[in-house]
């Protein structure tokens, strides 16, 4: 048995549990107030440039404040990747953040098996929902277990620095469907942290828009003021979105559903319903 020392779940403090039940239960999006993170001010946030990890960066900077969020971005060979890191220096910009890491994973592109890595894969158009290799239900857009490697680097740096959360912008409603986007994915992933990190180590994943439909998370950005012209979402163009990729798609329909225009131009667009 070990010696190691049991960790405090933060869940089963009397002040978690009361916001816990104040979010309906559903403590991966539960709205962490500033009192109950106030023992772990300092927070990483994992910023792809991308519109959800824009919006996720904006609640983290509104419960943390901006002093006490360090910005994390994690290149891997990604056909857009010079695009996304001029959107994550943008974003960051913005904020006025001046702790920030940027990681290169360049294993991915060796690794392949995914559109967004393999130039031998061809990024699917106008296919929103197609299946993916060999008949799955995941698209071939899916870079495999990606977010593991993310969130690895996350929970190594804000170990380092002594940060008590890590936010990611990870969608399970709406969305393309990745496996490593489900609730059920980080609260193993939270097993892991506990036991892989030192005992006086106390590190929460925060994902305060994983239930939310991508119409809701602009409404949210848009209510925190969040910088939604500097993202970028295009898997295959750097210079205009091509607005045909599933996640142009995505974020074409998303803006038609909140009633507000999209701030990117793209070369082409498809019916927002598709």
């Amino acid at each position: 048995m070990s010696d190691r020392p049991a960790k405090k779940d933060s869940a089963e403090t009397p002040r978690a549990q009361r916001i816990y039940k104040e979010a309906g239960g559903h403590l991966e999006a539960r709205e962490l107030t500033k009192e109950a993170m106030n023992d772990r001010a300092k927070a990483v946030v994992l910023l792809s440039g991308g519109m959800d990890s824009c919006v996720s960066t904006a609640i983290a900077r509104e419960r943390q404040g901006v002093s006490n969020i360090a910005l994390l971005h994690a290149s891997y060979g990604q056909l857009t990747e010079q695009r996304e890191r001029r959107a994550f220096d943008d974003i960051a910009n913005f904020y006025g953040v001046g702790q920030r890491l940027a990681v290169e994973l360049d294993h991915f592109r060796a690794i392949g098996g995914s559109a967004l890595t393999d130039k031998s894969i061809s990024v699917p158009e106008n296919e929103l929902g197609a299946p993916g290799p060999r008949g799955s239900a995941i698209p071939v857009t899916y870079v495999p277990f990606r977010n593991a490697h993310f969130l690895s680097v996350a929970v190594s740096w804000a170990e380092a620095i002594g940060a008590g959360a890590i936010y990611i912008g990870a969608v399970a409603e709406d969305s393309s469907g990745y496996p490593d986007c489900r609730p059920e994915y980080y609260r193993v992933f939270q097993e892991l942290i506990r036991a892989g990190t030192r005992p006086e180590t106390q590190i929460e994943i925060v994902t305060p828009v994983i239930t939310l439909k991508k119409s809701a998370i602009i409404r949210r950005g848009i209510e925190l003021g969040a910088p939604l012209h500097l993202t970028w979402s295009c898997y295959q163009n750097e210079d205009t979105a091509c607005g045909a990729c599933d996640s142009c798609l995505l974020r074409l329909r998303a803006f038609a559903e909140a009633g507000v225009p999209d701030p990117l131009p793209y070369r082409r667009t498809v019916s927002a319903g598709q």
